[in-house]
């Protein structure tokens, strides 16, 4: 299928569908025209994607774990590292919380609200 086939069917911007080519994180095939052409599994493989940006992981470590991702969940077949990966993630999105947290409360009392809601 052609990339606005795939925008269609995915619902994303072929400006993103390329965006994620350049990353390396959807593969395609050229036609002899140079056109685009990708594999049923595309929508897939965008699905994943979208899923894996939306629980805030970066570009790079989708690279690494989009390999060991099954169904359109996505489910992980625990690859080499991949748990030690995500846990770190994890960890560092614990500390961008309490981070944004106390930012929060700062600028709360600041506004001489209270700091919980």
């Amino acid at each position: 299928m052609l990339i606005g086939d795939l925008s269609r069917r995915t619902g994303v911007s072929s400006r993103l569908l390329r965006y994620y080519e350049e990353q390396g994180l959807l593969d395609v095939a050229r036609g002899p025209n140079g056109y685009r052409h990708y594999d049923d599994g595309s929508v897939l493989t965008v699905r994943k994607i979208r899923v894996l940006l939306d629980a805030g992981l970066s570009t790079d470590v989708i690279r690494s774990v989009l390999p060991c991702t099954r169904d359109d969940g996505p489910e992980f077949d625990w690859c080499a590292d991949i748990r030690d990966l995500l846990d770190r993630e994890l960890a560092a999105l614990d500390a961008r919380i309490e981070g944004l947290q106390r930012n929060r409360g700062t600028l709360a009392g600041f506004l001489g609200k209270p700091a919980d809601r």
